[in-house]
């Protein structure tokens, strides 16, 4: 629902603290750039933040920064049942990646949160 909020529903003392809301792990977070369509069924759009948190350990379904083979992707992880990894696109324009047993992969992070402007018009 989008409206008009009651001042005095919305009304608050207390300070927020965004770094502490959206980095629990401060010393383990990072902010990457995404660039590209490939994520947009996941919500990632050119030009987002993403909030990067390298204490989390990358598992099946979860959005990474990963390194493969020099190259740096932003992608679903997929791990099946027979040992196959594939970077997997939200995007329907764009292929997946399955990862070759010798590939050079490396998850640099789990996406938490992708900071995103909100359009508007003048």
């Amino acid at each position: 629902m989008a409206g008009f909020p009651s001042p005095s529903q919305d009304y608050t003392t207390a300070e927020i603290d965004l770094s502490e809301h959206l980095m629990p792990n401060r010393a383990s977070t990072y902010l990457v750039r995404a660039r590209g369509h490939s994520m947009t069924g996941a919500g990632i759009w050119d030009g987002d933040e993403l909030v990067v948190d390298r204490s989390i350990r990358p598992q099946h379904g979860h959005v990474v920064i990963a390194v493969l083979d020099g190259e740096l992707t932003v992608k679903r992880l997929s791990i099946h049942a027979d040992g196959r990894v594939v970077l997997s696109s939200e995007n329907p324009a764009y292929p997946d990646i399955a990862v070759p047993s010798l590939s050079d992969l490396r998850v640099w992070g789990v996406v938490t949160v992708a900071l995103h402007h909100v359009s508007r018009t003048s």
